[in-house]
């Protein structure tokens, strides 16, 4: 487990095709999520890859401060020709993206099998 923006937790596992990060938020998110792009990026680089499924399980909310950093490394990775793709969900913050007209732009699957292959993607 890897420390990562003052207190968040994450769990990284290398698969054939892209990298899988577990998402474990600090008890408290606010102004604890700034630096998330960053930081996720620096491990994304040090893989060398720009393939990555967000494993969201343990994320029951989503502040418009952590849909920015998650918005922010989309581009990153874009730019990179890479895929970012979210698993995991809770429908609260399903409907965050959605809410943001973003949920194209960070789609959501069941399994990080399904977000890999980009099929069975959640029911909104």
């Amino acid at each position: 487990m890897v420390h990562l923006a003052r207190n968040w937790h994450l769990d990284i596992d290398r698969g054939p095709e892209c990298l899988f990060v577990k998402l474990s938020p600090p008890k408290n998110l606010a102004g604890r999520d700034a630096d998330l792009a960053d930081r996720l990026w620096d491990i994304l680089s040090r893989h060398f890859t720009y393939r990555v499924v967000l494993e969201m399980d343990d994320v029951e909310r989503l502040p418009s401060r952590l849909i920015g950093e998650l918005v922010q490394l989309h581009r990153w990775i874009q730019a990179h020709g890479g895929m970012l793709r979210l698993c995991g969900l809770s429908d609260a913050c399903r409907q965050a993206l959605d809410a943001c007209h973003l949920a194209g732009a960070l789609p959501n699957y069941d399994s990080r099998v399904d977000a890999v292959h980009g099929h069975s993607q959640a029911p909104r």
